[in-house]
């Protein structure tokens, strides 16, 4: 017997590589409306920048965010209620996440982070762990640095 959708590991989630395919497609719109000067070798480039923002800064965010605040927010009875697959604990942690951005970045790119971070947080709800959040959101940072910021 299979446990709940919600209690499966992220890999075998068909969301999960949804949310994969969301982030490609998002890119390849990106690239053709944006036209970036893409470094295919970024990452050999920039080891250390490719170190902290693709792969340190995601895990950090995610414990911080994800595992202390949402989870935190969590345990009030009433911020668990989902609507649409999006709690009010994933909602207002998506709000500061992205509200911190503002600090240092352009508002159009800070405030593009809400919807990645209410996706993050889905995973974070649906399967009750932080290895799908983290693992989204290097992916989604190795993604976006390396086309649009190299």
């Amino acid at each position: 017997m299979s446990p709940p959708a919600g209690l499966r590991r992220p890999m075998r989630d068909s969301h999960f590589w949804l949310a994969h395919l969301a982030a490609v497609l998002l890119w390849l719109v990106g690239l053709v409306w944006l036209r970036p000067d893409v470094d295919p070798l970024w990452p050999l480039h920039a080891v250390q920048a490719f170190a902290l923002l693709g792969l340190a800064y995601p895990v950090v965010e995610e414990i911080l965010f994800r595992g202390l605040l949402q989870g935190w927010l969590r345990e009030r009875p009433r911020l668990r209620a989902s609507r649409f697959g999006i709690t009010p604990a994933n909602l207002i942690t998506s709000l500061v996440f992205t509200a911190l951005h503002f600090i240092n970045h352009p508002p159009l790119a800070a405030a593009a982070v809400l919807a990645p971070s209410l996706v993050f947080g889905y995973f974070r709800d649906r399967h009750d762990s932080l290895v799908g959040p983290i693992w989204l959101h290097c992916f989604y940072n190795i993604g976006y640095f390396w086309l649009f910021a190299s």
